[in-house]
């Protein structure tokens, strides 16, 4: 495989990717990330990766985040942002406190077991909880994680989160009613477009009738990604990747108040395909002989931290009176990232909740990078 057939796979396998899901319910259900995780790790692992291939993927990786997140965070509606119910924002608040306590608290149960880079991995996983993939690809790049270290803890952390959906869909409602009080219908509007952006698997983005669209978004992307890209020119070697990954970040979120930005079809799905292809790159670039030693720990900590933080979300939602049902949804959108908050609202039977909920994970997205590099600093000065 020479390099311009490697460079190939990589834009186009997720296209693969997403046809499957788009035709086979159960592989949809797995996941396209999971999936472009598990493809790479097998190409990467099989030694017929060309040489100089570190190069392409070391390229691709610096690539295809910054234009990622601008795409990403177009389409947020951060005027929604004031509007979701007032026990929506204060479990809002409680689930980001919580995740970021027992970050800090496994930190130091977990710091004399070798885990390698653990305060990086503090960084990621606060970034991951209070929003997602995407913010744990950025972090990845802001604090230079090794490629090792951050696919086990993406893998860990799928696994793990995994068990704790289940656990939601079927027995959280009853277990949290036990505790908290039952929810009240207020018949609150669904989002018939919110719902549909979470509910589809990014198939199709590339028809016809999106291409000026999402054109107009790239451009955007390229722009900003620019902009942020020539402060490294000002800005110190050592911060140069948080300074334009932050950076980034700021002007997406000020380009989403422009209404012709924020109205560009599809700039997420595209947005979540550099993604697919982010996780493919980085996954070839694991070697699966280092997922020994500390991945015991490893896999503890992240347990830890997402049991932890929900068990500490439910006590102090007792305290503040929020219902079973909303720290049942602003928890999975946070730990689960947006695209799960229907499932859990049809789970339980409640759709009234999706868009709150959904403005809970945008949120998170927009959060994520800045909490994940402030905590990873204060770890490491610890």
């Amino acid at each position: 495989m020479n390099l311009v057939l490697l460079i190939v796979f990589y834009l186009f396998f997720p296209v693969f990717i997403l046809y499957l899901c788009h035709k086979f319910p159960i592989v949809n259900k797995i996941g396209a990330v999971l999936l472009a995780y598990g493809f790479g790790l097998v190409l990467g692992n099989l030694n017929i990766l060309p040489e100089g291939s570190n190069k392409v993927q070391d390229l691709m990786t610096m690539i295809t985040i910054p234009l990622a997140i601008p795409l990403l965070l177009f389409s947020t509606n951060i005027k929604a942002w004031f509007k979701i119910a007032g026990k929506t924002l204060v479990s809002m608040i409680i689930a980001l406190v919580s995740v970021v306590l027992v970050v800090f608290v496994g930190y130091f149960i977990f710091k004399g077991n070798g885990i390698k880079e653990l305060w990086k991995i503090g960084g990621l996983l606060v970034g991951l909880y209070s929003g997602g993939t995407p913010n744990l690809a950025s972090l990845k790049l802001i604090l230079n994680v090794n490629p090792d270290v951050f696919v086990i803890t993406h893998s860990f952390d799928m696994l793990i989160s995994a068990i704790y959906l289940l656990f939601l869909i079927t027995i959280g409602q009853k277990t949290f009613q036990l505790i908290l009080p039952k929810y009240k219908s207020f018949n609150n509007p669904i989002s018939k477009d919110s719902r549909n952006n979470t509910e589809n698997n990014y198939w199709g983005f590339w028809k016809k009738q999106y291409r000026v669209s999402l054109l107009k978004g790239l451009g955007l992307a390229v722009l900003i990604f620019a902009v942020g890209g020539s402060l490294t020119f000002i800005v110190p070697e050592g911060s140069q990747m948080a300074v334009v990954m932050l950076t980034i970040t700021t002007l997406a979120i000020l380009s989403s108040l422009i209404k012709g930005v924020n109205k560009l079809e599809k700039t997420f799905d595209l947005g979540m395909y550099l993604i697919l292809v982010f996780s493919i790159v980085i996954a070839s670039m694991a070697d699966i002989k280092t997922f020994t030693g500390t991945a015991p720990d490893l896999l503890l900590y992240i347990s830890f931290v997402i049991f932890v933080s929900l068990i500490l979300h439910v006590l102090v939602s007792k305290i503040f009176k929020i219902d079973s049902d909303t720290v049942m949804i602003t928890s999975t959108a946070l730990i689960c990232s947006p695209p799960f908050v229907p499932v859990i609202a049809g789970a339980i039977k409640n759709r009234e909740i999706i868009v709150s909920g959904l403005t809970v994970g945008i949120i998170g997205y927009a959060l994520g990078n800045y909490l994940g590099f402030v905590i990873a600093q204060i770890l490491h000065s610890l």
